[in-house]
């Protein structure tokens, strides 16, 4: 009963340290934003310019590297099950970095003979901004007879560079994840037709989401209109479960800045990017910013459907599992230029769900566990607008208060305590909390 004291009191209260918004002050100097965060749990690892030697990495892992101009092998070992291998690749450029549009991640799988796996390059450019980019190459464990059997296949990652642009190395992010086989009677053809076309974006009044640093913090959102602020040269992340069948549209707005001169506009000063589960791009867009006003509205995706895979559209292609869609939302450093830069932007987000979610796929194992399906869990994360670490410190809370209800737990204080830190911390995702 101690113990249980113990640990229940301490979960309370470090939830309920939760620190509050900071402000900004009148002529304060501007502080850099916040650095990406790592996945929890990732490992170090170093890849090799060739094949020989390569490090192993393995599905369900996440791994740290640095990456430089060039090429980088990593080995998987892979079965014969139909499964799917998916490996993603995010580059973090130091901010300031010089980039160029020819600047590239690409990530492709291969066999043991050099060939490469059918359809399984990604490839993510960058735009006017040195933020963090991802790609992610596939190996298709049913489609694809070249890469279908067991044994070693290599996943090389290539970051291209401009003569002028940045040349140091840059910390590399890499995820495997693995989607299991299909079940019998699941479609092998492309979808002939889908309702596409601009989303009707809601226009409710905004409530506040603070956006996180990169894949593993950003922000859960649903459908609805979300506030936050942005400074030049920032990139905030969102997240959205997109199940079986639904088609998400995204709107994006910069507001009015504070002017240091006039009639100076930035190219790229807003620029939208939109990932899947699995960290491939599916469509990102940008354009100009004078700080007065800028919007971007994406196409709605196709409906989530396993046969999207086959389609000879990418963007169609990458709207092919269900899970959590992300979202990238960067205001350009160049606006830095023209404005004050401690002073952030207004940035409002307009989401559209569309669709109902329908019945996932027959597969021959559990998708979840791959992060390809969403669940109860994956909803009210984003109703309460939840980070995944936050999600997971209220699925411990819960779990401590299960134990204190069957341990019989006399006095109601402490349970009163984790129960309003976890209200706080759902509060917390709520607020927005410049950086």
């Amino acid at each position: 009963m101690d113990r249980v004291r113990t640990t229940v009191g301490a979960v309370a209260l470090g939830l309920l340290a939760v620190p509050p918004a900071t402000a900004y002050a009148e002529g304060a100097a501007p502080q850099p934003p916040p650095v990406y965060r790592a996945a929890e749990g990732s490992q170090a690892v170093q890849g090799k310019p060739s094949t020989a030697d390569a490090p192993l990495v393995e599905a369900g892992h996440s791994y740290q590297d640095t990456l430089g101009p060039g090429d980088r092998y990593y080995r998987l070992v892979l079965e014969k099950d139909g499964s799917n291998a998916y490996v993603s690749a995010v580059v973090r450029p130091p901010a300031g970095a010089r980039v160029s549009g020819s600047d590239s991640i690409e990530v492709e799988l291969m066999t043991t003979a050099g060939t490469s796996c059918e359809d399984s390059t990604g490839r993510s450019n960058f735009g006017y901004d040195a933020v963090p980019l991802a790609a992610a190459g596939v190996r298709w464990g049913s489609e694809d007879r070249t890469c279908a059997a067991a044994g070693v296949y290599y996943a090389k990652v290539t970051r291209t560079a401009a003569k002028d642009s940045d040349q140091s190395p840059w910390p590399l992010e890499l995820t495997v994840q693995r989607e299991p086989g299909r079940g019998p009677g699941q479609p092998t053809t492309a979808p002939k037709a889908w309702p596409s076309g601009a989303p009707a974006l809601p226009g409710s009044e905004p409530a506040g989401r603070a956006g996180g640093t990169g894949f593993n913090d950003a922000r859960a959102l649903g459908a609805g209109v979300w506030r936050d602020e942005l400074r030049p040269g920032q990139t905030r992340w969102y997240r959205v479960p997109l199940d079986w069948g639904q088609q998400l549209g995204v709107g994006a707005e910069l507001s009015a800045a504070r002017l240091t001169k006039k009639y100076a506009s930035a190219s790229g000063g807003l620029a939208v990017t939109l990932y899947n589960p699995y960290r491939g791009q599916v469509s990102r867009e940008e354009t100009s910013y004078n700080g007065v006003q800028a919007g971007i509205t994406l196409d709605k995706t196709a409906p989530v459907g396993y046969e999207n895979r086959f389609s000879g559209d990418r963007e169609v292609r990458a709207a092919g599992v269900a899970g959590w869609y992300y979202l990238a939302v960067t205001m350009g450093g160049k606006v830095a230029d023209f404005t004050e830069d401690a002073v952030p932007v207004p940035l409002t987000l307009r989401l559209e769900l569309a669709g109902t979610p329908g019945k996932a796929p027959a597969y021959q194992e559990d998708p979840a566990r791959g992060g390809f399906a969403v669940g109860a869990r994956d909803r009210t994360a984003a109703a309460d607008g939840l980070t995944a670490p936050e999600a997971a410190e209220a699925a411990r809370t819960r779990s401590v208060m299960t134990v204190v209800a069957g341990a019989g737990f006399g006095t109601g204080t402490v349970l009163l305590l984790v129960l309003g830190g976890w209200i706080l911390l759902g509060r917390r995702g709520r607020g927005t909390t410049p950086a």
